[in-house]
């Protein structure tokens, strides 16, 4: 999927995966990675996402990876932030109090930029990728991460009757990506009310990922 395809949705204002408010799952069971107040939350492929604002009034720093310029300033503007803006590299980082955004391809973010990261929360990531590009995001977000806890949101539904993005990830696959180094739990799983994209039956389920050494 090319970076053309998303800078065209976010242009044309199709950006029916964004909500409006605060992830309901976010908001349910974030807390359940127990981490302390000041904690560094990395939003890989974030967007303009609402979940921002509901992690910084609760306390945590946010980092974030996005392709798309627009939705950045998008999101500092709802925010009511004036960021400064500076060049490292390849990527464009947005910054204001608790907050850094690298705009640009995300494979072109390095450990070294993100700095350490307390966890990871991945709402609209793995599940906006096809699959030939799930196995190399899935391996780097590990590495420039130090694999970091994860709260995850995956779909899953009959990838026959629609075109992702979102796509349907099994836990299979989750398992596939992520169980040699994680534990893997699920903490809730739910019908998505009227279907996704109001027309397939999925299921939405929130995962809770830790090294599996702990």
């Amino acid at each position: 999927m090319k970076a053309s395809y998303w800078h065209q949705k976010w242009e044309l204002g199709d950006i029916r995966f964004h909500e409006s408010e605060a992830n309901p799952l976010l908001i349910e069971h974030f807390e359940k990675l127990n981490l302390a107040k000041g904690s560094r939350i990395f939003l890989p492929l974030c967007g303009k996402t609402r979940d921002f604002a509901w992690l910084l009034a609760f306390g945590y720093q946010v980092v974030g990876a996005e392709l798309s310029e627009l939705a950045i300033n998008e999101l500092f503007k709802e925010l009511g932030l004036e960021p400064e803006i500076s060049k490292i590299g390849k990527l464009t980082c947005y910054s204001a109090k608790d907050i850094d955004i690298f705009v640009g391809d995300i494979f072109d973010v390095t450990v070294e930029n993100l700095g350490p990261i307390s966890a990871i929360y991945d709402r609209a990531a793995l599940v906006a990728l096809p699959t030939g590009i799930r196995e190399q995001y899935t391996s780097h977000l590990m590495n420039i991460t130090e694999a970091a806890p994860q709260f995850l949101i995956s779909y899953e539904y009959n990838q026959q009757l629609m075109d992702g993005p979102p796509f349907s990830v099994s836990e299979g696959e989750i398992k596939q990506h992520y169980g040699a180094i994680y534990q893997l739990k699920s903490v809730e799983s739910k019908s998505v009310m009227g279907g996704l994209k109001a027309k397939i039956a999925s299921t939405e389920t929130a995962w809770l990922l830790q090294k599996a050494n702990k």
